[in-house]
């Protein structure tokens, strides 16, 4: 399915990204690596297979300027944009009240308008070559959100809707639109969280122990994306369950929430 596809991957240097790098490459894909250090990217690119056919790409998803920028140097040099996933992010440990605005801003920018503005940016090509995947990694938190994580939550929940839009607009164009909800995946997602002064958490979530390892979530993932899927949820039981109770009984939902522990 993804031999010789170039796919370009958000967020590539650890966690989700680095795993789906590594599976992509192992399918025999041609791999755009993009995250804001481009040593830890090089590192990634290294324990690829095949790669020397994979290019660094350093980029802040919070700078939206440099962004056409970057879609120029990929087409000039691979020539093509057949996959691209948005999975760069960052989380939230703080309550509403304690958060400063601008840690809102920040956290809307990283997970929200920098996959709009790579989206939109990498759009016109794959109309033009009238095919593509367009993939945002948003979360089981943007269906069910939780205490701690407000603009996150915010983010995940905005990207699914742009995502939901922007499927029916370029279906006729061939062009396959999925957003993917992970539950706990084994990640440093909440040591590189921010608080509510903007620092970061700095601690591991006790659920972290207990999650789906990152390349077992990256085989799944890429299986449903190869199938076509367009919400494809990837979590444990609870994390379903949670999915399924805000379809079925909202007001149950918020006093589970309310009564849970959560951190």
């Amino acid at each position: 399915m993804y031999q010789d596809k170039v796919v370009w991957i958000t967020g590539a240097s650890s966690g989700i990204g680095e795993a789906l790098a590594y599976e992509f490459a192992r399918q025999g894909a041609r791999l755009v690596l993009s995250a804001r250090r481009a040593d830890a990217l090089e590192a990634v690119r290294q324990q690829c297979a095949h790669p020397q056919q994979h290019l660094v790409l350093p980029l802040d998803m919070s700078d939206s300027a440099a962004v056409p920028a970057a879609v120029q140097q990929v087409m000039a040099t691979l020539g093509r944009i057949d996959v691209l996933i948005n999975n760069a992010g960052i989380s939230q440990r703080s309550l509403v009240q304690d958060t400063a605005l601008e840690v809102d801003r920040r956290i809307m920018e990283v997970d929200f308008f920098g996959p709009v503005a790579l989206t939109k940016a990498v759009l016109p090509q794959m109309l033009a070559q009238r095919s593509g995947q367009l993939v945002a990694v948003s979360s089981v938190v943007g269906l069910v959100a939780t205490p701690y994580r407000s603009a996150y939550a915010a983010a995940k929940h905005a990207i699914i809707g742009f995502y939901d839009a922007l499927r029916a607009e370029v279906f006729a164009a061939g062009i396959g639109v999925s957003v993917i909800l992970p539950g706990y995946v084994r990640s440093n997602v909440s040591l590189s969280a921010l608080t509510g002064d903007g620092s970061t958490h700095g601690v591991v979530d006790p659920g972290q122990t207990t999650a789906m390892p990152a390349d077992v979530f990256a085989r799944k993932a890429v299986a449903a994306l190869a199938r076509g899927e367009k919400r494809i949820l990837i979590a444990g039981a609870r994390e379903r369950f949670g999915v399924l109770l805000s379809r079925l009984s909202p007001n149950l939902l918020a006093r589970v929430i309310r009564d849970a522990k959560v951190t």
